[in-house]
């Protein structure tokens, strides 16, 4: 089936109305009175501009900005916000050649006629080519390429079980020294100290 591009009959227009859509006040619906009080584009031309922003994905069908509006209108995301809107608008041509943006006139009204079944001559396909060139001024493609939405991925978490590392054999002749303070009892009983310090030495000393 052919596809139905989307085009403007004045293609100078889109760029006009990008322009000042990146220095107007964010509006709750873009409406006609919106295109022509605020973006000062009259007559048939503004017009045609809220319906062709709505097949390019930024506006929504109630006439709502869409997320893309918005991310057009920051300057860090108004490129890859336009090379998403072209993407959406002229899907049949990214299915046929993902890098249609970087084709020459030719090849691309070629392509044009290719997915929407229009004569070489046609004027809507000069039409549509030339508001597909308008729109890419604003556009940039490397970034959308990129992911807006944009993160690094983290490393993938290891549920590797944690081994705990082997004792020290005592066979490899561990030195430690040992400070020890005791509280002796008040007697002058010899055989109780050398209890004491027996019990040290069984226990501590050779490790029981």
């Amino acid at each position: 089936m052919a596809a139905n591009l989307p085009y403007l009959a004045s293609p100078g227009s889109i760029k006009i109305a990008l322009e000042k859509i990146k220095t107007a006040a964010t509006p709750e619906r873009v409406t006609q009175e919106f295109i022509k009080t605020k973006l000062q584009i009259k007559g048939g031309t503004g017009t045609a501009i809220p319906p062709f922003l709505k097949k390019i994905g930024l506006v929504n069908s109630d006439g709502s900005p869409s997320p893309l509006y918005h991310k057009f209108r920051n300057s860090k995301t108004a490129g890859a916000a336009i090379a998403e809107a072209i993407k959406a608008g002229y899907r049949e041509m990214f299915d046929v050649n993902e890098y249609c943006y970087d084709m020459n006139d030719i090849d691309l009204q070629s392509l044009v006629c290719q997915v929407t079944g229009a004569a070489a001559d046609s004027p809507v396909a000069k039409l549509t080519v030339a508001t597909f060139k308008n729109l890419k001024i604003f556009a940039d493609f490397n970034i959308a390429h990129k992911s807006p939405d944009l993160v690094q991925e983290a490393e993938p978490f290891s549920n590797t079980p944690y081994s705990q590392p082997p004792t020290q054999d005592r066979s490899l002749g561990l030195n430690l020294s040992y400070t020890i303070n005791l509280n002796l009892p008040a007697t002058t009983d010899q055989a109780v100290f050398n209890a004491i310090f027996r019990s040290l030495r069984e226990h501590l000393l050779n490790g029981e």
